[in-house]
């Protein structure tokens, strides 16, 4: 064969191979173009053991291109995002940034990743919260507090029964957890799984609230035991100033009043307990007093009853009075 065949319109024939190449490109790429998708998929977080994410995204969209046969195999199972979190403080509105990647190895997968998320970060801290009992007397019954409890089915030491509360720092603030006995109790009496109410300063605790971690909760319902007693062994009755035993000087007048508690339980024999209408307090002297006082003294309760606070103040509001010249 003569080289001459090959060399002969050089020029022209490495036109016709180029254009060969080309096309078959074209009919290639017509038949596997080029192709951008979005797929929304769930977030991974990766975080310490003492922090919790409050309402962070569940899902993010994901842009992802490539080839049409290989974009075609990217699902939710090897198309993922995910957060690190491990190196974030508590605070609000704490920026983290999301990555996103394809586990696809059988062809090429250009994945953007999604913009930064902003999430309210929070201390993770453990509480143990006695379940306190709500209970209501049947009429002519009284109910012994000290003999009223919730118990947990199970527990080690199911009584007095605790919750486990794991989650937020800031919503264990004033956190107690109730438990209310159905009905009006009678003599000794209990009832079975009743549900537990976590409640705080804000309110009831909203569980609905998406963590991450989870907010968990080990007791969810308990069993309450109830005694009372036949008559009224407790009652919660009004406390009231005496008179001063001397009233302010001359040119000066008590324009209010304020006693703290206002009210108190007492407790003791029922018929003596059905005696007392109100607590008066012990008279104080306001014969050298010319300013605002406050006075701490000691209830006395009647013979035979006892109450659940044994010191009160009474605070006097003391201002000249405009029809009389104050005392040189």
């Amino acid at each position: 064969m003569s080289w001459s065949i090959l060399t002969d319109d050089w020029r022209l024939k490495l036109t016709a191979l180029g254009l060969a190449i080309l096309m078959l490109g074209a009919v290639a790429f017509s038949q596997n173009p080029p192709t951008t998708r979005t797929l929304s998929v769930s977030l991974v977080y990766s975080y310490p053991p003492n922090i919790i994410l409050i309402n962070p995204p569940a899902r993010t969209n994901v842009t992802y291109s490539g080839l049409a046969d290989v974009i075609a195999n990217v699902n939710t199972s090897n198309l993922i995002a995910t957060v690190d979190a491990t190196g974030a403080r508590p605070g609000n509105a704490v920026r983290l940034n999301v990555t996103a990647r394809s586990l696809i190895s059988s062809g090429i997968v250009t994945v953007q990743s999604p913009a930064p998320i902003a999430v309210n970060i929070d201390t993770l801290q453990a509480v143990d919260v006695p379940v306190q009992v709500t209970a209501q007397a049947a009429a002519g019954w009284s109910i012994d507090p000290s003999k009223t409890l919730a118990t947990c089915p199970g527990a080690q030491n199911p009584s007095p029964c605790k919750v486990h509360f794991v989650g937020p720092v800031s919503w264990e603030s004033g956190l107690k957890a109730l438990a209310t006995f159905p009905g009006r109790a009678i003599g000794k009496t209990d009832s079975l799984n009743q549900q537990v109410q976590l409640v705080n300063s804000s309110g009831p605790v909203d569980f609905t609230i998406r963590t991450v971690p989870t907010v968990s909760t080990d007791v969810t319902a308990v069993g309450i035991h109830v005694e009372a007693f036949a008559g009224t062994t407790h009652a919660s009755v009004p406390v009231v100033d005496s008179p001063p035993t001397h009233g302010p000087p001359s040119g000066y007048r008590v324009t209010g009043i304020t006693v703290t508690p206002s009210i108190v339980t007492i407790s003791g024999d029922p018929a003596a307990v059905a005696r007392v209408q109100t607590i008066v307090l012990p008279a104080v002297d306001l014969s050298r007093t010319t300013s605002d006082a406050t006075f701490s003294v000691a209830i006395q309760y009647p013979t035979g009853l006892t109450g659940d606070t044994q010191t009160a103040t009474v605070k006097y509001s003391i201002s000249p009075n405009p029809n009389v010249s104050p005392s040189p």
